[in-house]
C-alpha cells in the first residue's frame, strides 16, 4: 500500500480586523498596567481567549508591543510631514502640528500612554531603537519651527525656545491621560481650545 502523503495542519490566518481588535486590547493593558507588570495570559484573558491561543497571532508580547508602537509612530509621521512639507507658516505650521498630534492621541491614545510611560527604556533595545529617531526628529521639526517663528518675528523674541517646546509638547501628549474618543469634544476643537491658551494666553486682552 503505497505511504499516503502527509497532510499539513491548516495554519490559522487571522483577519486584519481580529488583528488589529488583538493589538488594541493588548495596547489597553500596556497602558494600563505597563509592559513588564504585562503577561501574555493577561492579555489572552482580556482578549476572551486561552494564552496559548494568541501565539497563533503573535510570536510574543515584544512583537505585539512593537506593532503597536510602529504603527502609531508612521501614522503620526505620515501627519506630521505632510503638515512640514505643506510651506506654512511658523504659527500655522505650530497649530496643524498640535491639532495633527490631538488626532493621533484619538486614534492611539493607548499607545500614546505607552510611549510616554516605557519610551524611554524601550529605546536601550536594539528593536526599538526608531524610538530614539523619531524623538530626534520630533524635537527638530518642532524647535526648527518656533526657532523659524522667532526669527520671523511672529512668536517673541525672547522666548526660552527650548522651554517653549518641552510646555507645548508635555501640555498636548499629557492629554493622552484623560482624553477618551467619543467624548463631548473632537480631537480639532480641543486643539482649538489648547491653541487658544498656548497662543493667545487666557487674561483678556486690555
Amino acid at each position: 500500500m503505497p505511504n499516503q502523503p502527509n497532510k499539513k495542519k491548516s495554519q490559522v490566518t487571522p483577519s486584519p480586523e481580529r488583528r488589529r481588535e488583538l493589538l488594541d486590547t493588548a495596547a489597553e493593558v500596556f497602558a494600563a498596567q505597563g509592559y513588564n507588570a504585562t503577561t501574555v495570559r493577561k492579555i489572552a484573558d482580556e482578549a476572551g481567549m486561552l494564552a496559548g491561543s494568541l501565539y497563533y497571532h503573535f510570536d510574543s508580547k515584544e512583537s505585539m508591543l512593537d506593532e503597536i508602537l510602529s504603527t502609531f509612530l508612521d501614522e503620526l509621521w505620515q501627519g506630521y510631514d505632510s503638515v512640514l512639507a505643506a510651506g506654512l507658516g511658523p504659527r500655522e505650521t505650530i497649530e496643524a502640528l498640535v491639532t495633527e498630534s490631538f488626532r493621533e492621541i484619538d486614534r492611539h491614545r493607548a499607545a500614546v500612554a505607552i510611549y510616554q510611560k516605557e519610551s524611554r527604556h524601550l529605546a536601550a533595545q536594539p528593536r526599538f531603537h526608531y524610538l530614539t529617531d523619531s524623538q530626534q526628529k520630533f524635537e527638530k521639526a518642532w524647535l526648527g519651527t518656533l526657532e523659524r517663528g522667532v526669527r520671523e518675528q511672529v512668536f517673541r523674541a525672547d522666548l526660552d525656545i527650548r522651554l517653549t517646546y518641552r510646555f507645548v509638547r508635555d501640555t498636548v501628549w499629557v492629554a493622552a491621560s484623560w482624553y477618551r474618543p467619543g467624548g463631548q469634544h473632537s480631537p480639532e476643537e480641543i486643539a482649538r481650545q489648547y491653541l487658544s491658551m498656548v497662543l493667545d494666553g487666557i487674561a483678556v486682552l486690555s
